[in-house]
């Protein structure tokens, strides 16, 4: 065999030992199943009453529910309470929706605006975003 049969020979083998280690080149088109997402996300129970709060509630009280000096129309100063801390934890659920329905202490009655259901989710929305983890105290029993 000469020297140029050898060297065919030689790359022949090679080529094919090197093509048969390589498998061919494939496309995967197949979609790997993906995990199925458990979404701990829950929908806002308070999407409704959260607008409500943002329009007739949030400049006295503030978005974060702790109240303080709020001057009115009039030129006078209030002091408004905050959610989170003093009296308004010692309200029952039925003195909160009073003081939205009736107003008092500069507070304006909401009667006309809202409905007695929306008072409740302004009462559910306060005790758990300004008041998470607190207890609020047993109604008082009817005389």
């Amino acid at each position: 065999m000469s020297f140029r049969g050898s060297f065919l020979m030689i790359i022949g083998c090679a080529l094919v030992t090197c093509g048969c280690g390589n498998q061919p080149a494939t496309t995967n088109t197949e979609t790997k199943a993906s995990p199925v997402a458990t979404s701990t996300a829950t929908p806002d129970a308070f999407a409704g009453v959260r607008g409500i709060y943002a329009k007739d509630c949030q400049n006295c009280h503030g978005v974060d529910g702790v109240g303080g000096p709020v001057k009115l129309e009039d030129g006078k100063t209030l002091k408004v309470p905050s959610f989170r801390a003093g009296h308004a934890l010692r309200h029952t659920d039925s003195d909160f929706r009073r003081q939205i329905m009736e107003g008092g202490d500069g507070m304006p009655a909401f009667k006309d605006k809202l409905s007695q259901q929306q008072a409740d989710e302004l009462v559910r929305m306060i005790r758990q975003e300004f008041q998470p983890g607190h207890t609020p105290p047993p109604e008082k029993a009817k005389e």
